[in-house]
């Protein structure tokens, strides 16, 4: 018998989870930490809450386990946030997270001084105000004294993992969204460095997403009470996890996350980059690669719209009104925190229209809805340029648990979503991730096969699926009518 860990730091909370060696979760505890918005666009957290969120759910875990049995952590995480330590491995700053704003002038000097086509050529992607370099440098030009104080750079799961075994590590998967890595090739861009004024010293070392990278420090093992000699696999960024454990691995597979932000991620077994940059090109925790498109606001729209301006949290109850799917007249762009794919826009901001004297509340609840499922299809439509026939994906995040959103995403994209009996996200896939590092299974193919399982498969409608097609087409005017008014 054995018992894998994995540890998912997300944006709201720590979810953290225990799995045996045939895939049946024994345990999990969520932790919530604080997140700081301390100007319009900014998004920062501090390290030290995640450690400590860590910390006591790994102690509420593993109660009443036999300790003896846990064999592996793994990780999977929030993406693209700027951990920096000095000398003494010491934060210096609130890590600056994904869905932060403040570097579109880094951004514009990247792509359009140095340009997109250098810096795609470098790193398989351009600029976007929420990948780590951009912060890097926003750091050196707004913080000179902090820029100067950096010993290493870190990626916020990678800290956590620093913090139980001492080793500066992270995954090509996560490495892939700090535009820093050569994704074709699996390493460092010396050029992206050169540009960011910073030496490969002072970056983590690479692993592949099952590899293992130390044990527990000891004085750890005794302060979580737990066995020293257990290892500690390198985990992936929060969608290759997700895909992980959704099964989405080997050539063509898909897998929508409606979490905080909105993701599309497409394994492929060779590596491929988008002309145009719209959607990601990242390496996968499978050992391949993988295509991805980000909307920035996803499920956090929904609990904006409910709790932040309804104030409630009756989820359910809220949908209860909503019927005639493809006919509601409001419409919504999604971009409370800006929108990365396919605009690249950290000014764009979320609007309602086509509101009338007869909106009721529920048609707006729906339209929130919509613009979510409609910021996907964007990213499908640029998977399609590229050749990708896509019919079926898995569906994960708190989003997928509403049965009228999953319709919703299968009208809109006309094709079968499929929920898992397993819905648990990253935490599931870093601990398989965890257990193939363990050598439970052979590899993460082995793995998936032996413990992804499907629930629920949503299949498109054909009347309402023309009629979100026609929706669709409206929705995909209003954001080039109304970007320039973005300040």
């Amino acid at each position: 018998m054995g018992y894998y860990i994995g540890i998912d730091l997300g944006t709201s909370a720590v979810k953290i989870l225990m799995m045996d060696e045939k895939g049946e979760i024994i345990n999990s505890v969520s932790k919530e930490y604080p997140i700081y918005f301390p100007n319009e666009g900014w998004s920062e957290q501090n390290p030290e809450d995640w450690w400590k969120a860590v910390k006591n759910g790994l102690k509420e875990l593993i109660t009443g386990v036999q300790k003896s049995e846990i064999k592996g952590i793994s990780f999977g995480g929030q993406m693209h946030g700027l951990v920096i330590l000095d000398d003494n491995d010491a934060v210096i700053r609130p890590a600056i997270l994904w869905n932060d704003g403040r570097s579109a002038k880094q951004c514009e000097y990247l792509n359009n001084e140095i340009g997109r086509h250098i810096i795609s050529e470098y790193t398989a992607n351009i600029a976007f105000a929420g990948f780590t370099a951009p912060k890097i440098l926003w750091v050196k030009e707004n913080e000179p004294n902090n820029f100067k104080k950096i010993n290493k750079i870190m990626l916020p799961k990678d800290y956590i993992a620093y913090k139980l075994t001492g080793v500066h590590s992270t995954d090509f998967s996560d490495a892939s969204g700090m535009l820093l890595l050569d994704v074709k090739n699996k390493c460092w861009s010396e050029e992206m460095l050169n540009i960011c004024g910073i030496n490969e010293s002072i970056m983590p070392t690479l692993f592949e997403s099952y590899e293992v990278t130390g044990v527990l420090k000891p004085e750890i093992a005794a302060e979580l009470d737990l066995n020293a000699d257990i290892k500690v696999i390198a985990g992936a960024g929060d969608n290759a996890a997700a895909a992980i454990g959704t099964g989405t691995i080997g050539g063509g597979k898909c897998n929508i996350s409606l979490g905080t932000s909105g993701t599309v991620f497409i394994s492929r077994d060779k590596f491929s980059v988008d002309v145009n940059n719209a959607i990601h090109s990242f390496a996968h925790a499978d050992g391949k690669y993988h295509l991805m498109g980000c909307v920035l606001s996803a499920a956090s729209c929904n609990k904006w719209w409910l709790e932040d301006i309804l104030g409630t949290k009756d989820y359910e109850g809220s949908q209860a009104d909503i019927k005639n799917l493809g006919e509601n007249k409001v419409f919504f762009l999604p971009y409370l925190m800006g929108e990365r794919s396919p605009h690249n826009d950290p000014n764009a901001r979320g609007i309602f229209m086509g509101m009338s004297m007869d909106t009721k509340q529920s048609d707006m609840t729906q339209a929130v809805l919509e613009g979510v499922a409609f910021a996907v299809r964007d990213c499908f439509e640029v998977a399609k340029s590229l050749g990708t026939d896509i019919s079926v994906s898995s569906i994960c995040g708190g989003g997928a648990k509403s049965p009228l959103w999953c319709t919703i995403m299968a009208n809109v994209l006309n094709i079968e979503i499929v929920t898992l009996e397993k819905e648990e996200g990253p935490a599931l896939g870093s601990a398989i991730l965890a257990a193939v590092g363990c050598g439970e299974f052979s590899d993460v193919y082995d793995a998936a096969d032996k413990i992804v399982r499907k629930k629920t498969v949503y299949t498109p409608n054909l009347d309402i699926a023309e009629k979100y097609e026609k929706k669709y087409k409206k929705f995909t005017q209003i954001y080039p009518n109304v970007k320039n008014l973005y300040v």
